[in-house]
């Protein structure tokens, strides 16, 4: 066989193998190790997947995935989240959906601290929910709101997505961290518009607070939120002046996260071991992941595929926004069955030469493709993010969430317009940094 029927007949043995229930990582390590064994030799097969693996989880910089997961453990065990959402909600209980509102900035805030999307959800769910349904929120909107203010986490650095997409296209992953931001502020008034909308169309949703709140009350109420602005001025001003690198931003950011709890004398050993292990195994996740994926690359990239797919791809004759809008949709689909991170490294070894061949920047298709994960956080059946908050609030359905958090999807998929008619919204931070 040649090299191009063996790739397609390893993509599919990979499809089938996810279907029967295997984890993506040992699938994409398996088939890229039969593909690399069959067109070269098992003594070359094997090297590379040992290499590939030891080479995955020594490697330094990687050493900024548990120490951006250890932020946001820190921000939680600190009562961070629940101080920010009290800020918020001082500030916007009279407007429409003011809980919803006081919940996304939350949320937003909340990311500036911490890349796990399903930390953020299930954080704000334990607090936002309970407040929601005090004031007799439709558990709809409560849910979905969010289900889907979780998601921000997921751009807003620092960024798990971004720092996952550097590792597979080997960008520079402060550059990707500073070009989330306008895009996550973005992102953030399109939700709270959205909400904003939703209530006034249906007042039902969100009973409006009749509690007054003196603008005296609404300053002192900012102390809430002094660390969240203080790590982050640290961590991504650093990165973006060049004083610090993103490595060196995690293990500061870890490090001030965990003075604050000192202060705060809210440190136990529960606290910490619990913050240590999460790190630990959410790290362990996506090195299995990467090293999964840059076998199966390699293996893609002796069947000569992704060059093949690239050239034929670049060669039709159709604006090459086409061809990104095919692969939105692609990514749209993948979201209904496979979680972000899992969707980024399968597709990345054949749509990242595409999106060269067809001259878009790398940066600025990393915040496309990131934002596009944020949507499979909450599509069905494969949400991650309504799987947490499922399991968060036990009494509301999960279908409940799934329409909760479907209007959500509109300001996604907007914002990515905005972005692909305006690149500098995501490129012009990046443009200004330091180094």
């Amino acid at each position: 066989m040649n090299p191009v029927t063996v790739g397609i007949l390893g993509s599919i043995l990979l499809v089938f193998l996810l279907f029967l229930g295997m984890p993506i990582a040992f699938v994409m390590m398996l088939v890229g190790f039969l593909g690399i064994g069959y067109l070269t030799s098992i003594n070359a097969a094997l090297p590379v997947v040992a290499n590939t693996v030891y080479e995955t989880a020594s490697f330094y910089p990687y050493t900024i995935i548990p120490l951006f997961i250890l932020m946001g453990g820190f921000a939680g065990n600190a009562g961070i989240t629940k101080e920010l959402y009290q800020t918020f909600d001082k500030w916007f209980r009279r407007l429409p959906g003011g809980l919803g509102i006081a919940t996304i900035t939350s949320c937003a805030f909340f990311a500036a601290l911490s890349g796990s999307s399903v930390a953020a959800a299930a954080a704000m769910g334990n607090i936002a929910i309970p407040e929601m349904r005090r004031f007799r929120y439709a558990p709809k909107l409560a849910v979905g709101t969010v289900a889907a203010g979780g998601t921000l986490s997921f751009l807003i650095p620092p960024s798990l997505g971004f720092v996952v997409y550097g590792m597979l296209t080997e960008q520079s992953i402060g550059k990707l961290l500073i070009s989330g931001i306008i895009p996550g502020v973005l992102l953030s008034l399109a939700f709270i518009g959205i909400i904003v909308f939703q209530v006034k169309m249906n007042p039902s949703l969100a009973p409006s607070n009749p509690e007054e709140v003196s603008f005296r009350k609404k300053l002192l109420a900012l102390k809430g939120i002094w660390e969240t602005v203080l790590v982050f001025l640290i961590v991504m001003g650093g990165i973006y002046l060049g004083f610090i690198n993103p490595t060196e931003a995690g293990a500061i950011g870890a490090s001030a996260l965990f003075i604050i709890i000192l202060l705060k004398k809210r440190l136990t050993l529960q606290n910490l071991s619990s913050s240590l292990f999460e790190a630990a195994r959410i790290s362990v996740l996506v090195l299995f992941l990467v090293a999964g994926a840059s076998v199966f690359s390699y293996f893609l990239a002796l069947s000569t595929i992704p060059m093949a797919v690239s050239s034929w791809m670049a060669g039709l004759e159709v604006s090459r926004y086409v061809i990104l809008s095919i692969i939105i949709l692609i990514y749209m689909m993948l979201g209904c069955f496979l979680d972000a991170i899992s969707m980024m490294v399968l597709t990345m070894p054949v749509i990242f030469p595409v999106i060269k061949a067809l001259g878009f920047d790398p940066i600025w298709f990393g915040v496309i493709c990131v934002i596009m994960m944020e949507a499979g956080l909450i599509t069905p059946p494969v949400g991650l993010n309504v799987y947490t908050l499922a399991g968060v609030v036990k009494d509301v359905p999960m279908q409940t969430i799934f329409r909760g958090a479907a209007p959500f999807l509109l300001p996604i998929i907007a914002i990515v317009i905005l972005i692909t008619i305006f690149p500098k919204i995501a490129l012009f931070l990046p443009s200004m940094m330091g180094r």
